[in-house]
C-alpha cells in the first residue's frame, strides 16, 4: 500500500531513499497480527462500556492529563501528574522558573481541543473535512510552540529552512520538507489504509497502523525546527479520533512512549537504521495494548463498584424509615471505605472496616448516630447481614460486594467468597 515516488530528482531521493510512502503489510509478523486483533477486541469493550456521565466524564478528564503530559514528559517536561491536572484547571500557578512546564501542557491540551472539535464538527458537517493537510500539520506545530522560548532560526508552524540533525539521526533536506509533508498527506488521505471490501473488520487495525506509520514519518522527515515529536503525537490523534476512536483510546500511544522512553527512541533509531517501519509499527501496538488492558481494568473498577451500588439500591427497595435511610447510608458508606479499586486485573480487595471506626465514615452518618446508642448500631449491622449485604469477622466489617461478580468460574467465586478470613498472617 503506498503511493508513487514522483519522477522529479529531488534531494531526498539520494540522501533519505526510505521515505517511499509505502509499506508491505505482506511481511509483518504474526504477531502484530495477533496484537491488533486483541487491540481492536478492547477498543470495542471500551466504546461499549457503560458509565455514569459524571465518571465517563472524570475518565476522559484523566486521560486528557496523561496524555497531554505524556507527549510533553517525553521533550523532557518534568511536572507530576498532580502538578498537571492543577495547571490545567487553573488551580496551581508555578513559579517563574518553572512556568514554561505548565505552558507546554497547556499547549498540547489546546491542539487536543483543536482536534476534538474539528473532528466531532466534521461529525455533524459533511463539509467539514477531517484530512491531513500541510496546513493543519503546521498549525499543530505552531500551537505545541507557542509563547516558548525557542532557538532564533525556529519559527512556530512554519517548515524549517535549515538541516537538522538528532542524535545520529539528519533529518530531511529542508528544501524538500514541505514537498515530503505534502505527499504523507496525501498518502495518509487516500485509500492505501482502508480497509478492504467485504473486509470491515480491518478497519480499525489499519487505522492503529496508520497512525503509528505517520508518526515515524513526520519523525523521519523532521519538517520543523522544533517540536516535532509533539506534532508526531498530536497527527497519531487526529488520525485515531478522526476514525472513530474512543477519545480515551487516543492517548494510550502517547502515554506507552513516555512509559518506555529509552525505548522509544531506540526504536526510532532502529527504524532509521532498517528504513523498515513494521518494527517501530510492532513496538507502537504493542504499547496500546498494555495500555487499553489497564484502562479496561480501570473502567471494570469503575463498573464493578457502580453495579454493586445498584444492587444496593435494589435490596432495600423503596425506603420509608428513618432506620431505612440510616441502613442504606452505613452500607454505602462501608463500601466506600473498604473497596479497594486498584486498575489491575486482581479482583478488587475488600479491607474490613473496625467497628470502633463506623460511625465516623462519613459527616452525615456521624450525624444518624449522634443520639443513638450501641444497640441501634448492632441492629443496624444485623439488619444488613441478614440482607446479605454485609460480612464481619474479627476485624470489622465488609460489604459482600463479590455477589456481583455474576459469570466468574465457581472456583475462583469460592475463593472469593470470604476473602477478609483468607489472608493469613506470616508465620501462622
Amino acid at each position: 500500500m503506498g503511493t508513487q515516488a514522483g519522477t522529479d530528482m529531488r534531494t531526498y531521493l539520494e540522501t533519505h531513499p526510505w521515505l517511499t510512502f509505502q509499506v508491505d503489510l505482506r511481511q509483518a509478523s504474526y504477531q502484530l497480527w495477533l496484537l491488533l486483533g486483541e487491540a481492536t477486541s478492547k477498543t470495542q469493550h471500551l466504546e461499549r462500556a457503560l458509565l455514569r456521565p459524571e465518571v465517563a466524564a472524570d475518565l476522559q478528564r484523566v486521560y486528557l492529563v496523561k496524555g497531554a503530559l505524556a507527549t510533553t514528559a517525553i521533550e523532557g517536561n518534568t511536572l507530576t501528574e498532580e502538578e498537571a491536572a492543577a495547571v490545567i484547571s487553573g488551580e496551581l500557578k508555578l513559579p517563574p522558573s518553572k512556568a514554561y512546564l505548565g505552558k507546554e501542557v497547556e499547549n498540547v491540551i489546546a491542539a487536543f481541543n483543536l482536534i476534538r472539535s474539528t473532528i466531532f464538527e466534521a461529525d455533524d458537517d459533511d463539509e467539514i473535512s477531517t484530512d491531513l493537510t500541510v496546513e493543519r500539520i503546521c498549525e499543530y506545530n505552531r500551537l505545541v510552540l507557542d509563547g516558548l522560548d525557542r532557538d532564533d532560526d525556529v519559527v512556530p508552524g512554519k517548515i524549517r529552512e535549515h538541516s537538522v540533525v538528532v542524535g545520529p539521526y539528519r533529518g530531511a533536506p529542508w528544501e524538500d520538507c514541505e514537498y515530503l509533508l505534502e505527499r504523507l498527506c496525501d498518502w495518509l488521505n487516500s485509500d492505501a489504509f482502508d480497509a478492504p471490501e467485504g473486509q470491515p473488520q480491518l478497519h480499525w487495525p489499519l487505522t492503529l497502523i496508520k497512525a503509528c506509520i505517520a508518526h515515524l514519518y513526520l519523525a523521519w522527515i523532521h519538517p520543523f525546527g522544533d517540536g516535532n515529536g509533539r506534532t508526531a503525537r498530536l497527527l497519531e490523534l487526529h488520525i485515531l479520533l478522526s476514525e472513530g476512536f474512543p477519545v480515551p483510546a487516543g492517548q494510550l500511544l502517547s502515554n506507552h512512549y513516555n512509559r518506555t522512553r529509552e525505548r522509544y527512541y531506540r526504536q526510532l533509531a532502529e527504524s532509521s537504521r532498517t528504513k523498515d517501519p513494521l518494527g517501530f509499527t510492532l513496538y507502537g501496538i504493542e504499547g496500546y495494548v498494555d495500555e487499553i488492558r489497564a484502562q479496561l481494568d480501570r473502567i471494570w473498577g469503575m463498573q464493578y463498584v457502580d453495579r454493586w451500588e445498584q444492587y444496593v439500591y435494589q435490596r432495600f427497595g423503596e425506603i420509608n424509615s428513618d432506620a431505612q435511610h440510616r441502613r442504606l447510608r452505613l452500607i454505602k458508606d462501608i463500601s466506600s471505605q473498604s473497596i479497594q479499586v486498584t486498575g489491575t486485573r486482581a479482583l478488587p480487595e475488600r479491607e474490613p472496616i473496625p467497628r470502633s471506626a463506623l460511625r465516623r465514615l462519613s459527616p452525615e452518618l456521624a450525624l444518624m448516630y449522634a443520639n443513638k446508642t450501641d444497640r441501634t448500631l448492632n441492629r443496624d449491622l444485623e439488619e444488613l447481614e441478614e440482607m446479605g449485604l454485609l460480612v464481619r469477622d474479627p476485624r470489622g466489617f465488609a460489604p459482600r460486594s463479590d455477589l456481583v461478580l455474576g459469570f466468574m468460574p465457581p472456583a475462583a467465586r469460592a475463593r472469593r467468597e470470604h476473602p477478609i478470613l483468607e489472608q493469613p498472617t506470616l508465620g501462622e
